[in-house]
């Protein structure tokens, strides 16, 4: 059995007095990253220590690995990745809520940390260390991360609520995701189904469209083709609801066509510095036009995300694989590098690093 795709809670038991770590101290192509020994290293207060099965990687990761999200200028050895998932193996002071054997999934453990989860353990702020179901796969947790809690803040920006998602939170909404086969764009028809939206999806490919259908979105349009905004207003007459954006410098058009009035636009990535905005269009519609970066976000915003984002896992919302719209690609903690050229180059679906042995 493998612990890494499996719900069993494994048992702890640790004998070793160094783990596996893959660093990098200088910025630039995936070639800085190593692999070292390290000294295990020991939780302070209000911190656990986990130990990593699974590793999950994001745009986010190789972009901060060439520094165009991070820090050109390195003051010792950095651990990429911010997501995935493990068991905790160590408390520091003052942790409630957490116990060395609970299963848990992390996010942004990069960030303000030098620490990633590429290795065999990680130290993370308890905040960060969120309890995994014992009903949803290590899998599932290392990729919830980044891309849930990106959808879960671009479902709840709208003027009009809900700030929490659940089960009904969205019914009555029509929700247009654009690169819906993407990992954000997965979770965010994930969470915008569980939560009771009609969601369209923009792909640009059969195969992609496959994928969104899979993930639970009710239509989908092949924006290569055809009218776009024809096909999206046939389906949402009287607008989307809420958008959630891969790159409103090419969809700002397409977006500004289809929007309802009062209607949010969350913009979690792009594809350069400046868009040109229709502002007459966006202005008549009152809409909102919202940034999403979780470096940012805000504490109660990203405690908010974790907790509904948890539920939606435990409800089996938010599971992972080709038949779920979200295939898997993995590699082993050693080729750490190739995991980040996969994402860079452009992989469809989930980049995941067993790190177990």
């Amino acid at each position: 059995m493998d612990i890494r795709r499996s719900t069993v809670r494994p048992t702890l038991s640790r004998t070793i007095e160094s783990m596996r770590s893959i660093v990098y101290s200088s910025t630039g192509t995936s070639d800085v990253l190593r692999l070292v020994e390290r000294a295990i290293p020991e939780p302070g207060p209000g911190q656990v220590r986990v130990r990593m099965l699974v590793s999950g990687v994001n745009p986010t990761d190789w972009k901060r690995r060439v520094a165009q999200t991070g820090p050109s200028d390195l003051a010792g050895d950095v651990v990429p990745n911010q997501d995935g998932a493990g068991v905790v193996d160590a408390l520091g002071g003052g942790i409630t809520g957490l116990a060395v054997g609970d299963r848990v999934w992390i996010y942004l453990a990069q960030h303000g940390s030098p620490e990633g989860t590429a290795q065999e353990f990680t130290v993370v702020d308890a905040a960060k260390a969120v309890p995994l179901p014992d009903s949803v796969s290590f899998d599932v947790g290392a990729s919830l991360g980044v891309p849930a809690m990106t959808a879960h803040r671009a479902l709840t920006v709208h003027e009009d609520g809900p700030a929490r998602l659940a089960p009904g939170a969205l019914v009555g909404r029509m929700v247009l995701v654009t690169g819906g086969a993407g990992a954000v764009g997965h979770a965010a028809i994930q969470l915008a189904k569980w939560a009771g939206a009609t969601v369209i999806a923009t792909v640009s490919s059969e195969g992609k469209g496959a994928l969104a259908r899979a993930a639970g979105a009710d239509h989908v349009i092949d924006y290569t083709t055809g009218d776009p905004a024809a096909g999206i207003r046939s389906l949402a007459p009287d607008g989307v609801d809420i958008v959630v954006d891969v790159d409103i410098i090419r969809n700002v058009e397409l977006v500004g066509a289809v929007l309802a009035t009062r209607g949010s636009v969350a913009i979690y990535a792009n594809s350069g510095d400046a868009a040109t905005i229709p502002m007459r269009a966006f202005m008549g519609l009152n809409a909102r036009l919202q940034y999403v970066l979780l470096y940012t976000v805000g504490q109660a915003e990203l405690a908010a995300a974790a907790a509904d984002v948890t539920a939606a896992a435990a409800a089996g919302a938010l599971e992972v694989g080709e038949e779920h719209g979200l295939p898997l690609t993995r590699f082993a903690l050693a080729d750490t590098a190739a995991a980040h050229d996969a994402v860079e180059g452009g992989a469809v679906g989930k980049v995941l690093i067993d790190v177990a042995s």
